[in-house]
């Protein structure tokens, strides 16, 4: 197994996000050579992960020397190609059009960017956010850098395998499926869905009929998840939600863990499930109260979810002659784009119901986190796969029951708006990052991330560069 990082003795070293604001804020480096060296990391590890879409490197350099305030002025950082950025276009992972750059920011884009961060450009995604693997048709997949024959998971795999390479500390993300949490896991990152409206969204997503896609980050210190928490909400506060505040050590209360293996439609694999269950047991150590249990997931959450799910592509293929005017190549999507629509084609009779029922699932893990604190799942029923296995030129019917044998965790916290956590706490016998995944009650970001503190505490989660 060849690991692929760009750590080293430059500007950067081997700090995380908030090592490096002390850094710059003591005069140690300067912006500009922090940049350089992020520039200079990224171009080193991309020709093999093909994480970047689009780069804005001469545009960074421009910025890094009159840097916008914030907490985090001057730290680089790399934004998915599915918000829009100024300047730089939103190609969303498709070759079905060609995007002009974007004349303004988006409503996340401009809170991101207000924490200070300083954006090195766009990165890849699977098409239009829909399979849990980055692999283009045309350009290729985007890989792991513990392991570059394995997938860097999911839609957010750019921006996953860009800051676990050490190209940048943290970078931007986002799940609708869990598109944070599947390459946190899978990069040994942490990755946190926030609560729905946590955090500012574009319109496109807050008109959803299910708002279930979150924006947030992927970062290699719990620290780092929770200081941009912090910092976001300086920008934008969901009036409704209890503040995440500065969370900055583990908690003191000892919680009601749920330890859950079997996932919607697919339980878990061996291996899986015992690295699951020894972090019920590192819990217990610390003096958690831990319950194996089920979750509260309706026999018809997975087709219901499938087809909602199925909904989003067949309104893109639908809209997209008026979205894209002549541009627009429906003989460009993918299979799993087009096999997505067609079965929301075919059941759109039932798409009401399915939408009323996802909408109720909030009530049915609401009661039960009046029993518990937080959940304990795995990220992922099985290990990392293969580039290859979920290539989306492949038959539609194999995309799809590859794709619900690994996502079998993520998808519920996306219809109930509640938010969850993958911390990179296991290893597979392979030696790749496993993520363990802790979900908490809506407006329960605080707990999850004080518990995510007093666990990277107890098990430090190994550095690729080691």
């Amino acid at each position: 197994m060849t690991r692929v990082h760009a750590f080293g003795d430059d500007a950067l070293g081997d700090l995380d996000t908030v090592g490096l604001v002390a850094r710059i804020q003591s005069g140690a480096v300067s912006v500009p050579e922090v940049v350089e060296a992020a520039i200079a990391r990224a171009e080193r590890v991309d020709p093999v992960l093909n994480a970047i879409a689009y780069p804005a490197f001469d545009r960074a350099r421009a910025e890094a020397r009159s840097p916008r305030g914030g907490f985090f002025a001057g730290v680089p950082t790399f934004v998915k190609d599915n918000v829009d950025v100024a300047g730089m276009p939103t190609q969303q992972g498709t070759d079905a059009y060609t995007s002009a750059p974007r004349p303004r920011d988006g409503d996340f884009a401009r809170m991101f960017l207000a924490t200070g961060l300083v954006p090195l450009g766009k990165t890849q995604l699977s098409e239009f956010g829909f399979s849990p693997a980055a692999e283009h048709p045309r350009l290729g997949p985007v890989r792991s850098p513990w392991d570059p024959d394995h997938s860097a998971g999911a839609s957010s795999a750019g921006s996953a395998a860009l800051v676990a390479a050490g190209a940048v500390p943290l970078a931007h993300a986002n799940d609708g499926g869990g598109s944070i949490r599947i390459p946190a896991s899978v990069n040994g990152l942490v990755g946190l869905k926030p609560t729905r409206d946590r955090l500012a969204q574009d319109k496109l997503l807050r008109d959803m009929p299910v708002r279930i896609v979150s924006d947030g980050v992927v970062t290699r210190s719990v620290r780092d998840t929770a200081a941009f928490y912090r910092e976001a909400e300086k920008v934008y506060r969901a009036l409704h939600l209890p503040p995440v505040g500065d969370i900055t050590r583990p908690g003191r209360a000892r919680l009601r863990v749920a330890v859950v293996t079997e996932g919607v439609g697919a339980e878990a694999s061996p291996e899986v499930a015992d690295l699951t269950l020894k972090t019920a047991r590192l819990l217990e150590e610390l003096g958690h109260r831990v319950t194996p249990t089920t979750a509260p997931v309706p026999e018809s959450f997975p087709d219901d979810f499938l087809l909602y799910w199925s909904l989003l592509a067949w309104a893109i293929v639908r809209t997209g002659r008026r979205r894209h005017g002549r541009d627009w190549d429906p003989d460009k999507l993918d299979n799993l784009t087009l096999g997505l629509a067609r079965h929301a084609r075919r059941h759109l009779h039932r798409m009401p119901l399915a939408i009323a029922r996802l909408k109720r699932s909030r009530h049915l893990t609401g009661a039960f986190y009046g029993s518990y604190d937080v959940v304990l799942t795995p990220t992922l029923a099985t290990q990392t796969p293969r580039v290859g296995h979920l290539d989306p030129t492949q038959d539609h019917d194999t995309i799809m029951e590859r794709m619900l044998e690994w996502v079998a965790f993520t998808p519920l916290q996306n219809a109930t708006g509640e938010p969850a956590v993958s911390l990179p706490l296991a290893t597979t016998a392979a030696g790749l990052p496993q993520g363990m995944m802790f979900g908490a009650a809506a407006g329960r970001e605080a707990t999850l991330l004080e518990l995510a503190y007093e666990l990277e505490e107890a098990r430090p989660w190994a550095r690729i560069q080691d």
